[in-house]
Order: C-alpha cells, then structure tokens, then sequence
C-alpha cells in the first residue's frame, strides 16, 4: 500500500524531531520522557560522527525509528512525504528522482536513462554507500530502520558528487549484543474504488555469543492497485507528422513552426488507418505492486575498540500497469488511463556491505565498503509516442503515405500501439576510509578518501510492430547482425525499430577533511572543510536502428542506419545494416575523405569523423570547500552561518557534434554544473524544553545548470546541455511542542517557502525562458501533526493521531514545451491505537478527503501524464515485541 504522496514531502521536518523520542541509544528515557513531557533528542551521524541533532550546525533532519513506527512508514513515497523541502519526479516505485529544496530542471526519462540520462543532484545513502541513479532511485524498503536523515544544501565536502543539493541516507538496525529481541507486524488496508493491500515484517535480534551477535529481518508487501486501463483506440492520423503548427495543446503552449508535421494539412481521405485496440487489456485496479526481502546482519566486537559489521540485504520490487492517469478521461475517480501494451516491472537489488571501526591511538578509524548488484527489467507502453511521433508513420505506414511529395496520400496505415523492451543492470563498488580525532578536543578533525566504482548497462528496444506488417521497405527480411552489451550477437528483433545499447561508467575519487577550532569554548566554533574530487564518466555503445529490413539496400533507410560503436579507443566501428560489406573500422586521424573513400556517403563520412573527434570520457577533477561559524550562547540554543560548494559530474552527449541550423554545435561533453550556497540556521530548545524550533534561510546560486533538451531546430535526438544559470531563495523551519502540563501530547509541524529563477539562458533556444521557475519547486509546502497518549489502565494506553499536510502548485520542468503545472492540494490522516506491554493495534486513515494530489507527472509526448497519491485508505496493523 502507497501511504499517501510523495510530493507533500517538504512537509514535515517536524517529524525528525516531532514526538519526543530518540531516534537511537535512548528508547526506554525517551519514551519514559515523552509521557512526561519535553522534547527528546535525535541522534544523528550528518557529520559522519554520533551527534545530538540540536548540535549539529547543518539543516538536517531525521525520523527516528519510533517514528517510522507512528507514521506507518515502509516505501519511498512514504519517507519522502514526511521530509523537509524534499519532493520527487517520477513516475512510480523504482522510478523517482528526488529533489531538495527545488533544486531540478528536467523530468526523468526512463527510455534514455542509461544514454543521456543526467547524474542525479541529490545523493541516496544506504547506510554509506551512494545508490542514485539517473531515473531510478533505489526504492528501499523501510524494513527495520534505526533512522533517516536528510540533509539539506550541499554536502559535497563529506558526501562527494552528487550532493550538490544535498543528501538522503537510509541507517539499517544493526546487531545488538546486549540481548535477545525479536518483532513481529502485520497489517491489512482497503483503498476506496482499489483492491485490498496486505504486509508483514518480521525481525530477530540474536546474541550468539558474549561478543558476537546476529540480526535479521524478513517482509513482504503487497499493495492493491487503484488506477484502470479504460476502453480506448488510437490510429496515425493523430501523428505528429500531420500536425499544423499554431495547434495548441493541453498544456497551453501553440505548437511552433519547428514542430509543426512534416505533412500538415495532407488530405487523408484515401489512407486506411487501422486502429490500435486496447480492449484486451481494460483491467481495473492494475498497478499492483509488491516488494518482498530480507536483509541479515552480523556483529564481531574483536576487542573493546574494535568491532566488523557485516550485511548482506536483497529485494524483489514487482509492479504491472502505470502510477499515473489522464487527465482528459475524467471519470468519478480520475483515475483512468488507456494503455495498449503491457506495462511490467521487475527491479531486484542485493547489497553487501561491511564495516571495521576502532581506534589507532587517539584516532577513531572507520573504514566501510559495499557492493551493490540491481536489475531491472521493464516493459512499457509506447503508444503515447504517437502524438509527437513525427517519423512514426514512416515505419508502420506504406511508403505512399509518407511520401512527402505526395498531394493525396493513400495506403495503409497500421495500428500504432508500440512499446519498449528495457533491460538494466546497475552495479556499485564503494569504499571509504576516515579517521577522526576525539569530538571533545578544542581543535577537532576528521579526513580519508572515498573511492566508487558504477557501472551501468542498459539496453531498450524500441517496437513498433506495425512495421513487419507495413514493410515500408519492402518484404521482410532478418536484421544484420548487432554487437552489443546485454545481449549476444545477433538480429533484433523483428518488431524493434530502434535500440539503444549502453554501457555507462562512472568513477570517482575523492579525498576530503574537516576541521572545527573553538575560538571560545562553548560559545563560538569555527570549521573549515574541503575536498578534492576525481571522476571519470564514460559512456560506450551504440545507439542505432533497424530500418533495413528488406531484401535489398534501400537507399532512403541507408542514409540514417548507422550503428554507432565507438568504445573510447581511438576507433570507431561503422556498420552498415543494409549491406554487410560496410561493416568497417575507422581510426583517428582519418579524414572525412578518407572514410567517405571506404564507400560511405559525406554525411555517413562526417558523422564518423565527428565521432572520432569526440572525448572518449568526461573527465572533472578539482576542489571544493565549505566553511561554517557557529555561535552557542547556551546549551539551548546554535546559531550557524555556512558557506558550501556542491557539484554534479559532465557526461558524454549521444549527439555530440549535431549543428543546428542557428548554428549551435551540440557539445560532445557536459560541464559539472555547480552551485554556492549562503545559509544561515538556528536551533533553539526553548521553554525548559518543552519547545523546539530550528530551521534556516539561504541563497542557492546556481552555474551551469544541465537540462535535457529536444529542439528539432538543433538536432531530432536529445541532448543534454548546460543550458541556464538559476538561483534559489528559501526559508525552512519546524517546531515541536511537548508541554509537561499535559504529559503524551505533542504538537508538530513544519514549513518550507521557495522563490525559485531561472536567472540566464545559455543555449539558443526557445525551450528555456529566463524569470521561469525550477521544476519540482513549490513555493510552499508545511504540515501539522498532533498526537495524543493517555494511560487506559496501568497495563494499557491509547493515542490518536491527526496530521494535514499542504504542497502548493509546481511545475514539472523547465523545458517549456514539456512542462505542466501541478496542482497544489491538501491531505488528511488520522491514527488511533492501542498498546500494551508487548503488543500495539491501531486502525489508520490516509487521504481521509479523497483529495486526488497531483504529486508528479509529464508532458514529454504532448500529453498530460499525472502522478496522484492513492484514493482514501482505510488499514488495521498490529505488533508484537519480545
């Protein structure tokens, strides 16, 4: 069961410190403290050190795990929703990107991920090791978590790239030694006009010896689907291809003379189009999802000062049909969508990690390492492609439809349902070694290096099964064969149009430190930190197509079918599909004389010229610094003000090279894109600690920001550019209250305001306008959340637990022509429960008002594609503890 939305997520830093509990070392004081009233404390490792929460001068928040617990947290959406100045982008589980403090220029592309798809500017942590990826988040369940804590602004001196605009880490439960443990959940839930959803976990704590002890834990998720694929057909004439320019589409925005159809205006009356069908596919309710794992843990305690943690986690994330609706189909829930092929998603991850701490003289030592193995396998519905598609009928239709001399088409035209094949597999190495010196001595210090090794390959076929019937080129016959990287030697498939077949590399070194002197003790601190980074982005395969599929050389299709193989070696390997005898290897330093002479045309001859041209890697290196003065009058009270650097690796560009015909040049490589943040916070425990507030203001300048584009006036591939500077201003704050007049009640709540610009545009385009906001930034988020305990008798208590949250409208994009603006909305929640000494029951409510919030969506085919939370949801869960 999705809880609630992802996208209210800036709500709620009130619940890193909501409930007076700790997050870790202090669960009995705590949970005694809070029936007793005042605010507990969190403890927190944002400095990669054991740190009260109110200590530490860095916007971060945690949700302990007796948080985690009240707000029934298990998914990504879940955790999101209930974190300061975070939302997400995406399109359902395993496929997000998540975004802090507004930070986010373009919607993730899942079908080029793995090509052109940008490094992700907000770093996800499983424990210590990074796992984002671009497009696909790592969907970790939140089975047995001893917190999570999210820190804002950049953090790229401890945390590297990809945390220019900041960092979610995700801290497991490890072994304890000090007894036996075990738990047990279970829980059941029913979504209005959806299926029922059902879960279980379940954990083990076992000391096996004095020193050595085991943890293990074990669940499985089922959630109910609550979106239906209605009855619904599509046919060509709805191509791009015969679209006028000045149409206006759904999202307001004319369609301009570069986009306008190739055949605008053609009279169609004597093509036959058949129609995409998708009536045996209507289903209701059929995004079901469900994850299922299990992750063990062992503790050695060698000596007093030295211990190894070793894990090993794996999940299975299963999901059919789509996350998002149209729209345009209305209904009385909203939530319909028409699909014409199948929509499935298998996404297994496994991750081993270990840790040795302990202590070298007066030096704390800690040194991780972790490797983690994820694939995903994804079938999706392509159909909407039509709408944009503007060579779509040039492969499904006969050639004399397409002809663009033709006065009076006619022929046929098949149906146009289409779909892609993904294939990928992710794998990451990580290692880090740090020492530190006593967090007591005036002048403190920690240092080490960091070292990440990603590999990511992907293949995604492109199907168009029209295309065998229609033989636009004449009969069929089997494709030439095709190098690549996830599959063996071979022909495509008869269906598949297009493939890409990748294999991106990305490594990183980095050696970093960070040191505080206190100026006055105990009153005024001063840290200085920075890094040097070291990273390598490659990317290697080929992106081609499979026009030929005739029994001669067709001289239309040879003119484009070009497989692009270059493996960063100096060579290039040019095959043509068509005829075999142009399978051929060029070197460096060839001129386009030189190739065209191997029987290529110019333009064949200059694209592999151009190839050989281009960087065989995006290479970054350099440093980055942040430096902190922090001001404690008292143990209640930190002042903080910080200067930080973040950045984001370049990569390579698949259409490196193309000129467009204002003649801009595609680059070949990205640039980092980089940002500078001024930030000033507070943390005050006022009122004998019965009041918390912390929060801050900052300035986000922003350089060199990457986005990707598609301007057919520049190129008719995507490319990703460095294409606008933009700044970001926002303020963030939270409260708790937890009076000692009124012992089990607490009240929290949180807000977060954004003004975000694009200040500069720096590609020639009309796709990007200066004084538009950032995508995925509302101007304001917040939430509020009570809760309420009271003693039933001397072995039993009750609570309830009411909580609203608010996001304000946003937008989706920067890209003018694929950006909508989302709705803001309002949500309802309500909890109450029973507990006694080894067992708790409650009966929840989420989305109480059926609200239908638009979280995320797309408009990448010039149809709106929404993202809602799930319709109103009524659960029972119960627990027992040993």
């Amino acid at each position: 069961m999705s809880k609630f939305v992802f996208g209210a997520s800036v709500s709620a830093l009130a619940i890193a410190v909501a409930a007076p509990a700790a997050a870790q070392d202090s669960g009995t004081d705590a949970q005694n403290a809070e029936r007793e009233g005042g605010v507990g404390d969190i403890i927190v490792t944002a400095q990669k050190r054991s740190e009260n929460l109110q200590d530490v001068p860095v916007s971060v928040s945690a949700i302990g795990e007796k948080q985690l617990d009240e707000l029934n947290i298990d998914t990504f959406e879940d955790y999101l929703n209930q974190l300061p100045t975070v939302t997400a982008g995406g399109s359902g589980p395993g496929q997000s990107t998540i975004y802090i403090r507004g930070l986010a220029s373009t919607t993730p592309n899942l079908s080029v991920a793995g090509v052109a798809g940008l490094a992700p500017n907000v770093a996800l942590y499983l424990n210590d090791q990074p796992l984002a990826q671009p497009g696909r988040n790592l969907d970790v369940y939140a089975a047995d978590l001893e917190r999570i804590e999210v820190l804002s602004g950049p953090q790229g001196t401890l945390f590297g790239a990809s945390s220019q605009a900041g960092v979610v880490r995700l801290i497991t439960n490890k072994p304890d030694l000090s007894g036996f443990a075990a738990s047990f959940s279970a829980g059941v839930s029913f979504t209005k006009g959806g299926e029922k959803s059902y879960k279980g976990e379940a954990m083990l704590n076992v000391p096996v010896t004095d020193n050595i002890a085991l943890r293990g834990v074990v669940y499985l998720d089922d959630q109910g689907g609550y979106i239906d694929n209605v009855r619904g057909t599509r046919n060509v004439s709805q191509s791009g291809r015969f679209r006028p320019s000045g149409t206006v589409r759904s999202n307001g925005l004319a369609v301009n003379a570069n986009r306008g159809g190739f055949q605008a205006g053609a009279d169609l009356s004597a093509v036959t189009f058949l129609r995409a069908d998708n009536q045996d596919s209507v289903e209701e309710d059929f995004n079901d999802t469900q994850y299922a794992g299990f992750r063990i843990s062992g503790l050695w305690e060698v000596t007093p000062d030295w211990k190894v943690t070793v894990s090993h986690q794996s999940q299975s994330l299963e999901s059919d049909g789509v996350f998002f609706a149209d729209p345009e189909l209305g209904g009385l829930d909203g939530l319909n969508i028409q699909r014409f092929e199948d929509d499935t998603l298998e996404d297994d991850f496994s991750n081993t990690s270990w840790t040795v701490e302990g202590r070298l003289a007066m030096l704390d030592v800690v040194y991780t390492g972790a490797y983690t193995k994820r694939t995903a396998q994804q079938r999706s519905d392509y159909t909407d492609y039509l709408f944009v598609g503007q060579y779509l009928p040039y492969y499904i239709c006969d050639g004399s439809v397409t002809y663009p001399g033709a006065a009076a088409p006619s022929g046929t035209c098949q149906a146009p349902n289409l779909y892609t094949d993904a294939d990928n597999k992710t794998t990451t190495f990580t290692q880090e070694l740090r020492f530190s010196t006593p967090s007591d001595w005036r002048f403190r210090a920690q240092a080490g290096g960091f070292f990440s090794d990603l590999e990511l390959i992907e293949r995604v076929d492109f199907a168009y099964p029209g295309n065998v019937l229609a033989q636009p080129f004449g009969a069929f016959a089997p494709n030439f064969p095709q190098d690549g990287f996830r599959t063996e030697d071979g022909p495509f498939p008869a269906e598949t149009i297009f493939r890409n077949d990748i294999r991106r590399t990305d490594k990183q070194y980095g050696i970093f430190g960070e040191a505080s002197f206190d100026i006055i003790p105990d009153l005024l601190t001063v840290t200085a930190g920075a890094r040097y980074y070291d990273i390598k982005v490659d990317i290697e395969g080929s992106a081609n197509g499979s026009f030929c599929n005739s029994g001669g050389t067709d001289a239309n299709a040879f003119g484009t079918n070009i497989t692009d193989l270059y493996d960063g070696d100096g060579q290039f390997t040019f095959i043509g599909s068509c005829n075999a005898a142009l399978r051929q290897t060029f070197n460096q330093g060839q001129s386009i004389a030189d190739i065209q002479a191997a029987g290529l045309s110019l333009g064949q001859a200059t694209q592999v010229f151009n190839a050989l041209a281009a960087p065989d890697k995006a290479e970054t290196s350099g440093l980055i610094y942040k430096g902190t003065v922090t001001l404690t009058p008292n143990e209640d009270l930190l002042f903080y003000a910080t200067y930080s650097e973040g950045f984001r690796p370049g990569l390579l560009n698949r259409p490196g090279g193309a000129t467009g015909a204002n003649g801009f040049v595609v680059p070949f490589e990205l640039e980092t894109d980089e940002v500078k943040n001024y930030e000033f916070g507070w943390k005050m425990d006022l009122i004998d600690g019965q009041l918390r507030l912390n929060g801050s203001a900052f300035y986000v300048d922003i350089s060199n920001l990457q986005t990707t584009i598609f301007d057919p006036s520049i190129t008719n591939l995507f490319f990703s550019d460095n294409a606008a500077n933009a700044e970001i201003k926002g303020v963030e704050a939270d409260f708790t209250i937890a009076p000692y007049s009124l012992p089990g009640f607490t009240v929290s709540g949180a807000v977060s305001f954004l003004d975000t610009e694009i200040t500069e545009v720096l590609t020639p385009t009309n796709d990007v306008v200066q004084g538009e906001d950032l995508a995925f930034a509302p101007s304001f988020q917040g939430n509020l959340r009570a809760r309420y305990e009271w003693d039933v008798n001397d072995n039993l208590e009750a609570y309830i637990q009411p909580q609203v949250s608010h996001s304000g409208s946003k937008f989706t994009d920067i890209i003018e022509i694929n950006k909508i603006k989302l709705d803001g909305y309002t949500t309802f929640d309500l909890a109450y429960g029973i507990k006694g000494d080894m067992w708790s029951a409650e009966i929840y409510g989420e989305n109480l008002t059926d609200e239908r919030a638009q979280i995320s969506g797309n408009f990448g085919n010039d149809v709106a594609r929404i993202v809602t939370n799930r319709p109103t949801t009524i659960g029972l869960r119960v627990k027992f503890d040993y």
